[in-house]
Formats: structure tokens, C-alpha cells, sequence
């Protein structure tokens, strides 16, 4: 039997490259979905930009209830918040539970939480010393990067500045977002007592 292709929201709040790897997954067919709306915070972000070169309608939202009409508008099965600097609020975790996936710049639960995004993640991680950081894909719930974890991958820190350790993280943040947006849309990821299991 032939799955439905799924209908995706991408999140944003700036330069949109994670958003640019699912464009480029979806136009491949290597994700079974469609993203059919872009949506900002803020109005300045060029991943707005991205997403008008492809042909997807974009918008800037920054009220939750305005978010969730346009959601709903377009009868969305999976959100993907990529580079999206806003913390959801519960009703709309609640609304979509295990259907928003988030990406993050360290290998959560360390260096993640409120106050840890962009370059200030992988500055603190060159000031703790740490030897590995990542990425860390999970699902999205009411705390700051505290849902299910779907996916991590690693790198080593071998002396890097932040900017080039951000640029070493996101290369591999472009290898596992569009795999975990793959197997939600081909409907293999499975919530178990808090825990994502990968499957047929």
C-alpha cells in the first residue's frame, strides 16, 4: 500500500539552510511530503526568500492563534521547526504531539534548554572543553528541548572556533533532519513510553 504524501510546515527564524536541505529532499522524492507553507517570526528572515525561489507560499506570523489558523488552513501532518528561535506554546504541542520535529545544535541533554541556540550552543561547548558535540534531532513538547529524541549523530571538537564548529555541526544537522522527516513521513517513528522507536 501507498502512503499519503504528508503535508509539512517549516518553522524558521533566519538564514532557513535546514529548511534548504528539506526543499531539496522533497523536490528528490527521498521524503515522501510536500512542504506547503513557510513560516517566519520574523519578517527580515531569508529563508523567506528560500522558500519564494521554490515556489512555497511563506509567511510572517508572530501570533500563536493566527499560526495555528494557518496551520490548520492547510491541513498540515508535520511541522518542522528549523532555526525557529520561538519556544512553541502548549497548545499547539498538545495540537500536533508527536508531529513537530525539532533540530538542535549539541547532543541534547547537554548544552540545550532556554538560552542555548545558534553559535551561543557551540561557544559554550568550546568553553566546557568538551571533546564531542552534534546534533540532535527529537519531537517537540512543552519543554525547551526536552521531547523524545529521534536521531543523533556526532563530531569530534578538534580546536575549532564557534563559527567553524557551527559550520561542522550543521553539515551533519543536513543529514539527520531530512533522514527523520523520511521516516516520520513513511510512518517509522513510534512514541514508547517517551522513547522514539525506529521501524517498519
Amino acid at each position: 500500500m501507498t502512503l499519503a504524501s504528508k503535508n509539512i510546515a517549516v518553522l524558521i527564524s533566519g538564514g532557513g539552510t535546514n529548511l534548504q536541505a528539506i526543499i531539496d529532499n522533497t523536490e528528490n522524492n527521498y521524503i515522501n511530503g510536500k512542504i506547503k507553507i513557510v513560516i517566519s517570526n520574523k519578517e527580515d528572515a531569508y529563508g523567506l526568500v528560500r522558500a519564494e525561489k521554490a515556489g512555497i507560499p511563506g509567511f510572517f506570523i508572530k501570533d500563536d492563534e493566527e499560526l495555528i489558523s494557518k496551520l490548520r488552513e492547510y491541513n498540515i501532518d508535520l511541522i518542522i521547526l528549523a532555526g525557529y528561535l520561538k519556544i512553541l506554546p502548549e497548545k499547539i504541542t498538545k495540537i500536533y504531539e508527536n508531529k513537530i520535529i525539532n533540530i538542535h545544535p549539541s547532543l541534547i541533554p547537554a548544552f540545550c534548554g532556554r538560552g542555548y541556540y545558534g553559535l551561543k550552543v557551540h561557544e559554550a561547548v568550546i568553553k566546557r572543553g568538551v571533546k564531542y558535540t552534534g546534533a540532535t534531532t527529537h519531537f517537540v513538547n512543552e519543554g525547551a528541548d526536552e521531547g523524545p529524541i529521534i536521531m543523533q549523530r556526532i563530531v569530534e571538537v578538534e580546536g575549532e572556533n564557534p563559527e567553524e564548529l557551527q559550520q561542522k555541526v550543521l553539515k551533519i544537522e543536513h543529514e539527520i533532519l531530512p533522514l527523520s522527516v523520511k521516516y516520520f513521513c513513511e510512518d517509522k517513528l513510534k512514541v514508547v513510553n517517551g522513547k522514539v522507536v525506529i521501524g517498519g
